[in-house]
């Protein structure tokens, strides 16, 4: 008899995974009586909620501030035009996809938002209202309700000044002290993290025991709902890129069979990026110097998985919650998962932390949230397939306008070996690439 690999066991994923079904379990088992246990699932929700809002003050910050306007020309251009663009793409598919399936639908709860935490969003505006409500004439009321995009703005303007005072003045002690703040509140929620099993147990349990049978089927049609658009977009990636460079599709398959297994297994980016860049220039034809670009620039910017399953958590929320979106919620949706993915919003605390700030900056139930968190292990096996094979398409894409494909490689005609990368130099990108995973 095989034993337990204690290794295993001591993963975060596999031990939140172990709290999730274990609370399920119980709240079917003992019904409504679960009900007892859920203010310690709000407390753990508390504990990340508290740290969101000078998390993504101090990470934008210093985002924007970082940004020293190094590397111009054509292929910037392009690597950024096909990565908003397939950005947005994914984000409507996501809607779109939530529209047509309901994945929340099967959830009926009567929760309520935390008054000190949000304001009452009952009230339907018109776009123009919605707009204006970007800026706020109270930063520090914004920030005590966690209206986050008037904090985001805010924090935009605040970076792009710093940009523009340090390299003025040469003096950048301000950034480091943002910096400084951002990687204590990241502490704080590895802190928080640890008693994730816990919270999402006590998150599910009540979950399960109100809801009954129908909590697990509403978790397969969320993730039915993801793998679907994952699904669509990767055919999508494909008719592009072959629309484009004109090169044999049927050949795609086996050169990502390597990549797509690591990043499958390992649901990482980071951990699949050497590959990915070996494999795009030794089996692709993609020159070094645009996969080196353009494959770095998308560890941080090019996780359309992400985006996808960041829409789709939004709208999954709604309609648990028997939220109407507005158009304007709709698109702010639309454009706070898009700014997740370009990293301009880094939440390195994970998928936890990622959802509570969608429900939270769009005033949404967080009641589901338990239930979300509860299967990310297999929504991350989607978005990382997608964020890492689709980097490799981008690239090709990019490369192909240049003339930067030898297609004697694609085709297997000529071999050639890519240079050996510096794992440290991608630090910054690898460490927002495990977090959009």
């Amino acid at each position: 008899m095989t034993r337990p690999n204690p290794k295993v066991l001591k993963h975060p994923a596999v031990q939140i995974g172990i709290g999730a079904i274990a609370g399920l379990v119980f709240g079917l088992i003992v019904g409504e009586w679960a009900a007892n246990l859920e203010f310690v699932g709000d407390i753990f929700i508390r504990l990340i909620q508290m740290s969101i809002v000078p998390l993504v003050l101090s990470s934008v910050i210093v985002a924007t501030a970082s940004m020293s306007g190094a590397g111009t020309g054509r292929i910037v251009v392009r690597t950024f035009t096909w990565m908003i663009g397939f950005s947005v793409v994914a984000a409507v598919l996501a809607w779109a996809l939530c529209t047509l399936i309901k994945p929340g639908t099967g959830m009926v709860f009567d929760g309520t938002l935390d008054p000190t935490l949000t304001e009452d969003a009952a009230e339907t505006t018109g776009w123009q209202d919605t707009l204006r409500d970007f800026v706020s004439t109270n930063v520090v009321e914004a920030m005590s309700t966690a209206t986050m995009v008037p904090i985001i703005v805010l924090a935009l303007l605040f970076g792009v000044a710093l940009r523009m005072q340090i390299t003025k003045s040469g003096d950048d002690r301000v950034l480091t002290f943002v910096d400084q703040i951002q990687q204590i509140v990241l502490t704080m929620i590895r802190l928080v993290m640890h008693i994730a099993p816990v919270g999402v147990f006590c998150l599910l349990a009540p979950l399960s025991g109100d809801v009954g049978f129908s909590v697990v089927t509403t978790a397969l049609k969320y993730l039915g709902t993801t793998a679907l658009g994952v699904a669509i977009l990767f055919v999508l990636f494909v008719v592009v890129v072959t629309a484009r460079t004109r090169l044999n599709p049927w050949r795609l398959p086996g050169k990502l069979t390597e990549q797509t297994a690591i990043a499958v297994t390992t649901t990482s980016s980071a951990v699949t990026f050497p590959t990915v860049l070996k494999n795009t220039v030794e089996k692709i034809g993609v020159s070094q110097k645009v996969a080196n670009f353009t494959l770095s620039i998308g560890l941080t910017m090019g996780s359309y998985g992400a985006v996808l399953n960041y829409m789709i958590v939004v709208m999954f929320l709604a309609q648990a919650g028997g939220v109407d979106l507005t158009i304007g919620m709709i698109a702010l949706g639309m454009a706070l998962a898009i700014l997740l993915n370009m990293g301009t919003i880094t939440v390195p605390g994970g998928f936890p932390v990622v959802a509570t700030f969608l429900a939270t900056s769009l005033d949404l139930p967080l009641e589901a949230v338990g239930l979300l968190i509860a299967v990310d292990w297999f929504t991350g096996i989607f978005r990382t397939f997608l964020n890492v094979n689709g980097d490799t398409f981008v690239a090709m894409l990019v490369a192909n306008a240049d003339d930067e494909i030898d297609r004697d490689v694609y085709y297997e005609r000529k071999a050639v070996v890519s240079e050996e990368i510096d794992v440290a130099e991608y630090a910054d990108a690898i460490a927002s690439a495990d977090a959009a995973d």
